[in-house]
């Protein structure tokens, strides 16, 4: 019996191994916690890549894409995600109080926390995708949810389903942690694309 190495199947199976080791590799890389954004950066750039046209090998081209944007996606994450956790803490703090203005205020850090959540992962996929300026990327991250609402809203659902998903069965999160992560990249690569196309 002989086995065609181009036969769909065996594409297909090589493709997912692919995306489970780049899911493990992605863990990972992220252990140090400082390290998150170098490593979402380059999970986006290799799965942007593979995305067009299924270019470029998502496990091998990794470690280069995290070596080459660790120094600007770090500085990127730490202005983005420093004030979305403070935010995010703000919002619990509020909402353990009874009052209208303490909800209130809980409702607007909570909307803020998410809104630099989106900067935050626009500003991962610029890095991997542009070799812009430090001041002009984090401009660009800052801008493109309020300008690409529809998108925008994709990009977060992504990955706020697996957590809710996760949080209500708990046995997915063996998914997640085999595969989870990279093809959500993969399946937001395509409107991360999108926007850059439009914005072009």
């Amino acid at each position: 019996m002989k086995i065609d190495p181009e036969s769909r199947a065996l594409q297909g199976m090589s493709s997912f191994l692919a995306f489970v080791a780049l899911n493990v590799i992605y863990l990972a890389a992220c252990l140090p916690v400082v390290t998150i954004p170098a490593a979402t950066s380059a999970l986006y750039e290799v799965t942007m890549r593979y995305s067009d046209d299924e270019s470029g090998h998502p496990v091998k081209d990794f470690f280069p894409a995290f070596g080459r944007n660790a120094g600007r996606a770090t500085l990127l994450g730490l202005c983005l995600a420093v004030p979305m956790l403070l935010l995010g803490a703000s919002a619990v703090f509020w909402a353990a109080h009874p009052s209208v203005l303490a909800a209130a205020a809980a409702v607007i850090a909570t909307i803020a926390a998410v809104y630099l959540f989106a900067a935050f992962l626009f500003a991962m996929a610029l890095t991997a995708a542009y070799t812009t300026a430090f001041r002009q990327a984090l401009k660009n991250a800052l801008l493109l949810p309020a300008a690409e609402p529809v998108r925008t809203f994709g990009i977060l659902l992504i990955p706020v389903a697996l957590v809710c998903i996760t949080i209500v069965l708990p046995m997915f999160g063996v998914i997640l942690a085999t595969i989870g992560f990279s093809i959500a990249a993969y399946a937001t690569a395509f409107l991360f694309r999108s926007v850059f196309a439009r914005r072009s």
